[in-house]
């Protein structure tokens, strides 16, 4: 069993993996010499998998997995996940904006008695709508699920064999390695980290790919919505029935003739838009309880080397 395993999900990397395989053992052998790497491609459109199997057949301790189709990013992490056998596992991006360097700070943190040690980006470098965008996400996530989210923290951290057993555990469909993380719980703390301009290329989650992905992370981890729709819909019953009593106090009074067809119209939308909203909403959990007990595979496997 290694002693530290790195987990680095790969997607149109192939200009940037040399460098990083280079940058991590240069890092992790101030630790230690027993680690594996296990490089996860997700299925690129680029020449990311040759060059991870050139550089797996003069390395043994790269390890190579090649998904049979583009699964997502937390997917990969999953098949890295399940694979990885060291005491601590380091997960990181593989655009190096995650510095390998700050491998060793993680480590040495975690041998204070820590079994989660987070690497918050204390100054991002993303450019500001992403940083924009990232921070709504987060906090839109934190308020439906009803827990806190720093969104100066992703998947970069250092984790003991016992949480990553812990996360392996949960076989769900969707998949978000951070929510995850905080659910299955443990000593966790976080450590000041180094952002870095991303090498090359740019991110593949725009912001149409954020939206889904946290539609999937709401609808996964949170009735919230549910609960809002049932708050509003009680609201509007209470409104109604003061409304009501009000034009029949009107009515005996005799000040009311002839209803209006305005309000009648406006009563109309409103009430059938909340009705169809909530109907999809509802429709949209029923939706990932189908996809849940289909029970097909989280990730395929296409082809491992060095395993």
């Amino acid at each position: 069993m290694p002693h530290i395993s790195i987990v680095s999900p790969v997607y149109k990397a192939e200009k940037i993996l040399p460098v990083l395989i280079d940058r991590i053992e240069k890092s992790v052998l101030k630790i230690t010499d027993d680690f594996e790497i296990i490089l996860v491609e997700d299925s690129g459109p680029d020449n990311s998998w040759a060059v991870i199997e050139n550089i797996a057949k003069n390395d043994s301790r790269v390890k190579g997995l090649k998904l049979s189709r583009n699964f997502g990013q937390h997917y990969a992490i999953t098949a890295g996940l399940d694979h990885a056998k060291g005491n601590w596992v380091v997960v990181m991006d593989c655009d190096l904006q995650d510095q390998p360097e700050e491998i060793e700070k993680l480590y040495h943190k975690a041998q204070e008695g820590y079994d989660v040690v987070l690497a918050r980006r204390f100054e991002r470098k993303d450019h500001f709508f992403k940083r924009f965008f990232s921070k709504l996400f987060y906090r839109t996530l934190g308020y439906l699920t009803g827990s806190d989210h720093d969104e100066s923290v992703a998947n970069f951290g250092i984790y003991s064999h016992k949480v990553i057993s812990a996360v392996s555990a949960m076989r769900e469909s969707i998949r978000y390695f951070p929510t995850m993380i905080k659910w299955v719980g443990f000593k966790t703390t976080k450590v000041n980290v180094d952002h870095n301009d991303r090498m090359d290329g740019s991110s593949s989650y725009n912001f149409r790919r954020l939206t889904a992905l946290a539609l999937d992370i709401i609808l996964a981890y949170s009735d919230k919505p549910i609960r809002i729709l049932i708050k509003f819909g009680l609201f509007i019953s209470f409104g109604s029935v003061v409304i009501a009593l009000i034009y029949f106090l009107k009515w005996l009074s005799g000040d009311v003739i002839v209803l209006g067809y305005t309000s009648l119209i406006i009563s109309l939308w409103l009430l059938s838009g909340i009705i169809i909203s909530t109907l999809g909403i509802i429709g949209l959990y029923i939706g990932k309880i189908f996809e849940g007990v289909k029970e097909r595979p989280i990730y395929i496997i296409e082809k491992i080397i060095n395993d």
